[in-house]
């Protein structure tokens, strides 16, 4: 088994290395006490709960790739039928990355429900409020980033397929459950508009939850 540490200053990449590594320990550049704190995460003395603030491509070709993008006319299929020709994806590469924005891995699992809304019809100046069940699946201690995103499906300006608006970290024992309390307002939901201006508009959006930017389950509001 092979444990690789990465100490880099932007993301690298390797898809033989991800693919072919036991795990892989992305330390960046760290102080002058780096070598303690990756002695701790590698020894299991200290369970990790980092999560990347940027997407690893699998491909240079990808390049740029980020997880808020907006969406095309021709979106490539869910079904994964890449064979399609008028559709967005890359002839000799997927268009999945390597790790996704808000990516990242513990010594426990984690099991992250959907956001349960009160109710799906709101008016404006009206906060969203709802609720993530997250639980502690693995056998010891530990602490996940819940990451909450949303979707404007039908704004008057195009905008990002998901934007990551809120996030919790919570720690739990093995086993243990949390509902965890969210808030959306005005700030979560607008956007500035072609004439520099903060605009909140009515239609319809939806709220996810998850681990990362790919791992997510929705509810429409």
């Amino acid at each position: 088994k092979t444990v690789v540490v990465l100490m880099n200053g932007r993301p690298i990449v390797e898809p033989m290395l991800y693919d072919q590594a036991t795990s892989i320990l992305n330390a960046w550049h760290l102080g002058s006490e780096a070598g303690h704190a990756i002695a701790d995460v590698l020894s299991g003395s200290y369970n990790p709960s980092g999560k990347l603030p940027m997407t690893i491509p699998k491909q240079q070709g990808q390049i740029p790739i980020y997880y808020n993008q907006k969406n095309t006319g021709r979106p490539a299929p869910k079904d994964g039928n890449y064979d399609a020709v008028f559709w967005s994806h890359y002839i000799d590469g997927p268009n999945s990355p390597q790790f996704p924005f808000g990516y990242g891995l513990s010594y426990t699992q984690f099991e992250i429900g959907a956001p349960s809304l009160s109710k799906t019809s709101y008016t404006i100046g009206e906060p969203i409020k709802f609720s993530v069940e997250v639980k502690n699946s693995g056998n010891r201690f530990g602490e996940e980033v819940v990451q909450i995103y949303i979707r404007d499906h039908h704004a008057s300006t195009v905008r990002p397929i998901k934007e990551l608006k809120a996030f919790q970290k919570v720690g739990l024992a093995p086993g243990e459950s949390k509902s965890l309390q969210f808030e959306l307002g005005e700030n979560e939901l607008g956007f500035y508009g072609p004439k520099n201006e903060f605009v909140v508009e009515s239609g319809t959006f939806t709220v996810f939850s998850g681990a990362n930017s790919e791992e997510i389950q929705g509810v429409e509001f």
